[in-house]
């Protein structure tokens, strides 16, 4: 792809991937995805919120709630791993929003009952991330299928800069919110936004490609079935440190989320609008990164853009230890958000695009689970690690440990200057849905 251009032809390119159309059934699923991505950013940091003031949960069982319901999650998911990869994408996505709907509208109700408890808030916390799981997993092939190889690194930086965006604007309205409507207003927000993207995927019309065909003799839910995604990311040389270093990378850092909500909101006393405010604000980071993306890419190779901003993206985070009270706190928080944000915006449609280009089309639904389901363990791990921690030395030494920690990270980066090169090759003809150039994650 871009290792292979001539200068003048990426130039060209790089100049126009903001404007690329990408045709209108790719429009419909952005929108969908936009959508769901603006609930998620109302709803953000809402079931830790509802812990800490409607439940008055301390550090180890707020870090709970971040961490068990993940990990349920993602053993409810191993399952659906080749559930998901033998069916059409599109009713798969539908079905698992339509899932994350029904749970989410649970806890308005047990609250307006005066029902809601720690246990509900697990179990839903258990569906929401199976079901993204599942959904990312179908999201990601259909993507595959839906544009154009040259096209993947543009789709997924738009998805990548909606993703900031919602974030950037979402908290400080769902902290008002809450402070103006409720508790649960935002977890109202967030239920709906499934339910209309539900609706936006099924306007995506078309027929979509057949999934792949299913071995013969075998049940979709044989028992090696769920390993086949783990066998080709750690069997490909290229695939292995990237995801090794993504499991930890993604662990520490959101390790941190429910140590900062019990240091900010506890024990500094920051209201609910100054805390969504210091993650909301550095969130437009993302749209920087995101959209730099094909530019950076295309001067300096995935490899450097992996080396560099993958190293990047990890030495800041030490910066938390120094959160104090009042408006020099809150500078601080937004000023390791931005440094974090902006690099990861950058990297992470690059290992995107370059997960896809280098996994087979019959493997895609099952290595995207598994490099989900992973991710999501190592994030249970880790949080439930620095939860006990914090119960025991206060959520201050724990974010001091999570920050020294991700300093070794890029250790395990891939190393050298060759471009690697996509795992199998694609088809350079039109376009499943015709002539006009036409996800990844809710």
């Amino acid at each position: 792809m871009v290792g292979t251009r001539d200068a003048a032809g990426a130039a060209g390119a790089a100049g126009r991937s903001g404007r690329r159309r990408l045709g209108p059934r790719f429009g419909w699923l952005w929108a969908a995805y936009a959508v769901s991505a603006y609930g998620s950013g109302l709803g953000f940091g809402a079931l830790p919120l509802l812990a800490v003031l409607v439940l008055h949960a301390g550090p180890a069982e707020v870090s709970a709630l971040s961490a068990v319901g993940p990990a349920m999650g993602a053993l409810i998911a191993l399952p659906l791993a080749p559930w998901v990869e033998f069916r059409r994408k599109r009713p798969v996505m539908i079905a698992m929003d339509l899932a994350r709907f029904a749970a989410m509208a649970t806890i308005p109700l047990a609250y307006a009952f005066g029902r809601l408890g720690f246990v509900q808030l697990l179990a839903v916390s258990a569906v929401v991330a199976a079901a993204k799981i599942a959904f990312n997993a179908a999201a990601g092939a259909h993507l595959k299928a839906l544009v154009r190889p040259e096209d993947l690194l543009v789709a997924n930086a738009r998805f990548e800069s909606t993703n900031w965006i919602s974030i950037a604007i979402g908290p400080p309205l769902g902290g008002a919110a809450i402070g103006l409507f409720g508790p649960v207003t935002t977890v109202v927000a967030d239920a709906l936004s499934y339910l209309l993207s539900a609706l936006g995927i099924s306007a995506v019309r078309g027929r979509e490609e057949a999934p792949a065909p299913q071995p013969t003799g075998r049940t979709p839910v044989r028992a090696g079935a769920v390993l086949d995604g783990w066998r080709h990311i750690l069997g490909d040389p290229d695939l292995r440190p990237l995801y090794l270093n993504n499991l930890l990378v993604s662990g520490l850092i959101m390790a941190t989320e429910p140590l900062l909500a019990v240091l900010m909101l506890r024990q500094l006393q920051f209201p609910p609008w100054q805390y969504g405010l210091a993650f909301a604000a550095p969130c437009l980071g993302g749209l920087i990164g995101s959209r730099l993306a094909q530019r950076v890419v295309t001067r300096y190779g995935r490899r450097r853009v992996f080396r560099t901003v993958g190293t990047l993206r990890a030495v800041w985070l030490i910066g938390l230890v120094l959160v104090r009270p009042g408006a020099i706190g809150l500078i601080t928080v937004m000023t390791v958000e931005l440094a974090i944000i902006i690099n990861m915006s950058l990297y992470t449609p690059v290992l995107a695009t370059h997960r896809l280009e280098r996994t087979p089309k019959h493997l895609l639904a099952r290595t995207l689970s598994a490099w989900s389901i992973g991710q999501q363990a190592a994030i249970a791990v880790c949080t439930a690690l620095g939860g006990l921690l914090a119960d025991t030395t206060g959520p201050r030494p724990a974010l001091a440990v999570a920050g020294l920690l991700i300093l070794a990270t890029p250790l395990l980066l891939p190393r050298g200057d060759q471009e690697p090169a996509p795992h199998e090759p694609e088809p350079h003809g039109p376009a499943p849905h015709g002539p006009e150039p036409s996800p990844s994650h809710s």
